[in-house]
């Protein structure tokens, strides 16, 4: 498994890959000591670079990560949101065809290990709120204001 810190604008992201492939984001206090790098660590952090700039609107990145099948299903879902747009719980639970798992739905949403890259920070409450957000709903809010700047101005 390969190791390395990312320092954005919504905190120190540690990435890890395994396999050229990368299987997990997650937010951290401080740098790791542990900084090993790949060619799919690279990719990502020149992918994350451009999306913090605004320029990237989605990540084409080898990705792979564990979960049911019925996770892997809401992941895929999650894929598919546009850059810039978000979607309720309830709208993926239909989407994938159980329109009455929206809470599992959210509970799936918690377990995808690569939130930014499969992009859970853009499904939100039916009613508009900002719900749960493994890195804190700052953190969405953030995410979901900086993709409405510049959602214009990127090609789709």
């Amino acid at each position: 498994m390969e190791i390395t810190c990312y320092t954005s604008p919504v905190g120190i992201i540690e990435i890890r890959s395994e396999n050229e492939k990368i299987t997990g984001l997650c937010f951290c206090t401080r740098s790791s000591t542990v900084n090993k790098t790949s060619p799919a660590l690279e990719s990502c952090i020149a992918q994350l670079d451009e999306y913090f700039a605004g320029k990237r609107r989605t990540f084409d990145l080898p990705l792979e990560q564990t979960g049911t099948a019925f996770q892997r299903e809401v992941w895929n879902a999650l894929s598919e949101i546009p850059y810039g747009t978000t979607v309720s719980y309830a709208d993926i639970a239909r989407k994938i065809g159980k329109p009455h798992s929206f809470r599992a739905v959210g509970y799936a949403c918690g377990k995808n290990h690569l939130w930014l890259v499969v992009p859970c920070h853009r499904v939100i409450g039916s009613d508009g709120s900002l719900t749960g957000y493994a890195g804190g709903t700052d953190r969405k809010k953030w995410l979901l204001e900086h993709e409405a700047k510049f959602f214009n101005d990127l090609p789709a």
